[in-house]
């Protein structure tokens, strides 16, 4: 994991509480599963036919029939059950995921998300991101705050396809935590180390700044 991955998941976890249903996307998401206290009773849920993920299985115990949404190997806790596609989202369209972890491609200002396709290159399909960010009870989006050309990713308004429109609560990067309210986009944490003045260098967004931090 490199090091932006470790500062979002560590700050991601902290958004799963005891007794929570949560769903987490492909690619960074994923990674959270084995940092959830071993304490909290969390069900974690795969729109692909899985209850009760566990943590990442150690080389050598890979079972090819239990995967995640992502194709990548899991384990499967006790008491874990096992559905189709339509049972699955059915708990997502129905309300029954308390949160949403995803990756993000784009989040704008408005809480515009747009992480399923770039134009020009060859998806598989959209997965189950459109069901998620209008059937889970809160959605968090992780993402790193810069592409690899150093452009950010926060932008005054997404230039990639969208997932949804104003259907994200929270955004957590490498560099810092917004709450998207009534109010618009607010800054309510830097990570570590950041400054505020570093955030706005880094957003192409406009955002408040909490008068908390």
């Amino acid at each position: 994991m490199s090091n932006a991955r470790a500062i979002i998941v560590k700050r991601a976890v902290k958004e799963v509480k005891d007794g929570m249903h949560v769903n987490l996307g492909i690619g960074i998401p994923t990674l959270i599963a084995n940092e959830i206290p071993n304490d909290f009773n969390v069900l974690l849920q795969s729109e692909n036919g899985l209850l009760g993920i566990g943590p990442y299985p150690l080389e050598g115990n890979e079972d090819p029939d239990l995967i995640n949404a992502g194709k990548e190997t899991v384990t499967a806790l006790k008491g874990a059950s096992f559905f189709d596609s339509a049972e699955s989202f059915a708990m997502i369209r129905g309300g029954h995921i308390d949160l949403a972890i995803l990756g993000g491609m784009e989040v704008s200002e408005q809480g515009d998300l747009a992480n399923w396709m770039i134009p020009g290159k060859m998806v598989k399909g959209m997965g189950g991101a459109m069901d998620l960010v209008d059937g889970a009870k809160r959605v968090v989006v992780i993402m790193e705050h810069v592409n690899k050309k150093g452009e950010s990713k926060v932008k005054k308004d997404c230039t990639l396809p969208l997932t949804g429109k104003q259907v994200v609560h929270r955004l957590i990067t490498d560099l810092a935590v917004f709450d998207f309210t009534e109010e618009g986009m607010i800054l309510v944490e830097t990570q570590d180390g950041v400054t505020v003045e570093e955030v706005i260098n880094k957003t192409e967004a406009s955002f408040k700044v909490s008068p908390h931090i």
